[in-house]
Formats: C-alpha cells, structure tokens, sequence
C-alpha cells in the first residue's frame, strides 16, 4: 500500500486532505495510527461520508517517509 503513496499523487496534512475530501478527489485516506484522535476522527467521519476507504495501519513517521515529506505525517490522501 505504501508503494501507491510513494508513486501516486497525493497530498499531505489534516487541511489539504479536507479539502481533497471535500471536493471528491480522494482514492483512499491514510490516517497515522499514532496521530492525536482530535485531528484524525474529523477526517474518519468525512471519509465515511464520502464512502472513502481509510487505511490506518502506518505510523506518521512511515506516512511522512512514503509521502516524501521530511516529518512525520497524521494524514495522507491519495488522490484519484
């Protein structure tokens, strides 16, 4: 799963992934598994509206890595 983040087009962080959310352009929605639930839960409610498959297995360190960012990252979105 890593790898799709590693090639695909994504964005990073709790407001770009609200706003890809919001505009129907996410595939899936990675949410780090140690990221604070106060920043993630928003974001785990939107995909379910959007009917957004969420994949919760990585850390931020991992997500951040993946994304090719140079910090760890709560949320990852990949888009369509």
């Amino acid at each position: 799963m890593l790898k799709d983040l590693q090639s695909g087009k994504k964005v990073s962080g709790v407001k770009q992934s609200r706003r890809v959310l919001r505009d129907g352009l996410a595939r899936t929605v990675y949410l780090a598994r140690d990221a604070d639930p106060a920043l993630t839960a928003p974001l785990r409610e939107l995909c379910r509206e959007a009917d957004v498959p969420v994949d919760e297995h990585y850390a931020m360190r991992e997500l951040g890595q993946a994304a090719g960012i140079q910090v760890g990252a709560a949320v990852v979105a990949l888009l369509k």
